[in-house]
């Protein structure tokens, strides 16, 4: 919740120029400002949310925190139904839909805790800062986070690229994520869940099944993964359609799904190499190997082949070739961490 009202402030206090420097199309400039001061407003429910469904992940719990979620989903559409076409809001209606959608799957979380009579029972008078857990959280979460941060950084500057081609290619685009990220849910799921296993068993000192753990994941998580994604894919025109059907903006919308969908499944690989790691503690270098591979590629190429070339298929390029350098060196360092944990175990 403190972390969530911070960024908020400081969110707030930047929007307009952040939004700027992403190049934002003048006719939606002030749309854009308004949606992100709504949803900003939702960033603390939205981490107590994470944190929440962390907690139950952590016991092995993924249906609690799925029926909170589809509950706030079908909240959301409705809202938005609501705000939009009764009462005639704009995007800042859509926003404020989001935001009270994820208020009541956080507070669902939190009422089911105070109820529960386990260890992990919330009880409010107790809460405090315990400094040996603040401890442990920072230095295995903070890495993990600052590895999902990258690939928003990377995607920022892509999404200024992206702004910078015009409002139909920015229409598209969106479009078409909101249509992939489909795919990435089920790519994080799986990298969650191996974290949450291989943790329990490393815990117990059982590191074989650690290792069959990862092994399960990564065959699920890859062949899924691939197998979803085409599928999208084949429904790719139709499922733009819904979004807008103007057909420029279709085809703009197919070439991203194209580049992104046909490489998801070693996105699977990367999640599954850095999310093993993290159940054994070790996250930093997962995290600065992301770093360097995808943000520092995406970036790089943003400003010398896509200035070069200011060209939708050169920008979409850089996703699958990102993935690919950044799976390729987490696989070498989970096979190196391995055989160094081998040899200390």
């Amino acid at each position: 919740m403190v972390s969530g009202l911070l960024i908020t402030l400081l969110g707030e206090v930047i929007a307009p120029p952040f939004l700027r420097l992403l190049s934002v199309p003048d006719e939606v400039f002030g749309m854009a400002v308004l949606y992100l001061r709504v949803y900003l407003l939702g960033l603390p429910v939205i981490f107590l949310y994470n944190f929440e469904s962390a907690i139950f992940r952590s016991q092995g719990d993924t249906r609690t925190p799925l029926i909170c979620l589809f509950v706030s989903g079908v909240i959301n559409v409705i809202l938005n139904l609501f705000f939009v076409l009764v009462i005639g809001m704009t995007v800042d209606g859509v926003a404020a839909a989001t935001v009270i959608s994820n208020l009541v799957s956080s507070g669902m979380l939190f009422f089911l805790l105070r109820r529960r009579k386990d260890i992990i029972r919330i009880e409010t008078k107790k809460i405090r800062i315990h400094r040996d857990v603040l401890g442990s959280i920072i230095r295995i979460g903070l890495p993990a986070g600052l590895q999902s941060m990258v690939f928003s950084i990377s995607n920022l500057c892509i999404q200024s690229a992206i702004n910078s081609l015009g409002a139909d290619v920015m229409a598209a685009s969106s479009a078409a994520f909101n249509i992939e990220i489909l795919a990435y849910y089920l790519v994080n799921s799986f990298g969650q869940a191996c974290t949450t296993f291989v943790g329990q068993n490393y815990g117990a000192r059982n590191i074989p099944r650690c290792r069959k753990v990862t092994r399960i994941s990564l065959a699920l998580d890859v062949g899924l993964t691939a197998a979803v994604s085409f599928l999208i894919l084949g429904f790719g025109r139709p499922l733009l359609g819904i979004f807008n059907s103007d057909p420029a903006i279709a085809s703009f919308g197919i070439i991203r799904l194209r580049y992104i969908l046909a490489a998801e499944a070693v996105n699977a690989v990367m999640e599954i190499m850095s999310g093993a790691m993290r159940g054994y503690g070790y996250s930093l270098m997962p995290a600065l190997i992301t770093f360097a591979g995808v943000c520092g590629i995406r970036i790089t190429w943003v400003y010398t082949i896509f200035r070069i070339s200011p060209d939708f298929n050169t920008l979409m390029m850089v996703y699958p070739l990102s993935w690919i350098a950044t799976a390729i060196a987490l696989v070498v360092l989970y096979v190196l961490f391995m055989r160094r944990f081998r040899e200390e175990m």
